[in-house]
Formats: structure tokens, sequence, C-alpha cells
């Protein structure tokens, strides 16, 4: 057994004069790219953002979509950005195996779409130390500079150090 205690600061999180409800399902693009679609969940949607930002340096248009949703996931906002790109990263701060990606896979497979490059990016399944979270994200691939790496290679074009900053 294991308990997780969140570490950090929240962020995004405001108070707003008048609260809005979220629709159930849906997700958000933050960020519209042509190159790939980064669709992140959690505190990873701003390392995600972050690494847009770098890859845009290299001359690489990667869409953002914060997920928000797990569970139900939103089909319609995925499907679109596998038709649109071709190539889907999932970046998660959960277990790969069995998570946020794992459910995209499937629900691309159970679509009947092929062809859609799709890579995964989350905590392996094994003991990870005690850590402070940024150097932990940045240990498992996590952080922006991470991320970024990861989508250049889903492209075929790995960032030089310079680009990757």
């Amino acid at each position: 057994a294991a308990l997780r205690y969140p570490r950090g600061h929240g962020r995004g999180v405001a108070l707003a004069a008048e609260p809005r409800l979220l629709p159930v399902g849906r997700g958000e693009i933050l960020r519209e790219g042509k190159d790939l679609g980064i669709l992140a969940v959690g505190p990873l949607v701003y390392e995600a953002l972050a690494a847009a930002e770098q890859l845009a340096a290299a001359g690489i248009e990667a869409a953002v979509v914060n997920a928000r949703f797990i569970k139900p996931l939103d089909r319609e906002l995925i499907l679109a950005q596998a038709r649109l790109t071709g190539r889907l990263l999932t970046v998660e701060e959960h277990v790969v195996s069995g998570g946020f990606g794992s459910a995209v896979l499937e629900l691309l497979a159970a679509e009947g779409l092929k062809g859609v490059a799709v890579r995964c990016l989350g905590v392996p399944d094994a003991f990870i130390g005690h850590g402070r979270p940024g150097e932990l994200r940045a240990a498992l691939g996590l952080d922006a500079r991470g991320i970024a790496g990861a989508a250049a290679e889903l492209l075929g074009r790995p960032l030089t150090c310079k680009e990757s900053g």
C-alpha cells in the first residue's frame, strides 16, 4: 500500500467572481498546432505548454490539449487531434500502464484509427523515490525539456541542446 501526499503549489486556480461549470468529459485546446498534439492532464499541462514554446523555437507547431478528464475521455477532441496531426503525445503524472495514455490508445483502436503515431509519457511501473516535484519530473522526463524532446523524437526531429533549452 502507498499513500501519496501532493507536494508543491496548485497552478491556474483562482477564485472567480462568477464560477463556471466545467462540462464533464470535455477538454480544452490551449494551443493550436498542426505537427502533433500533446494531450496532458493535471499539473503537467503547464509543462506541456512550456514544451510547446521550446518546440516552436525549433519550428515545430505543437497543439496542447488540457484533457481535464481521464474518465470519461473527450472522444471528439482526441479523435480530432489524431486526425489533424497523425501524432499524439500523452503526458500524465501517473503510471503509464493502465493510465490516461492507455485509454487514448484504446480509443484509437476502438475507432479503427490506424497510422496514428502515439507515445505515452508518465511514471514507470516502479518505485519512485521521494524528492522535490520538479526534480522528480526532470528525472522522469516529465518536465518541459523532457516533453519537448519526446515530441521531437516522435516527429523524427530530435532537438539539439540549443533548441531544447
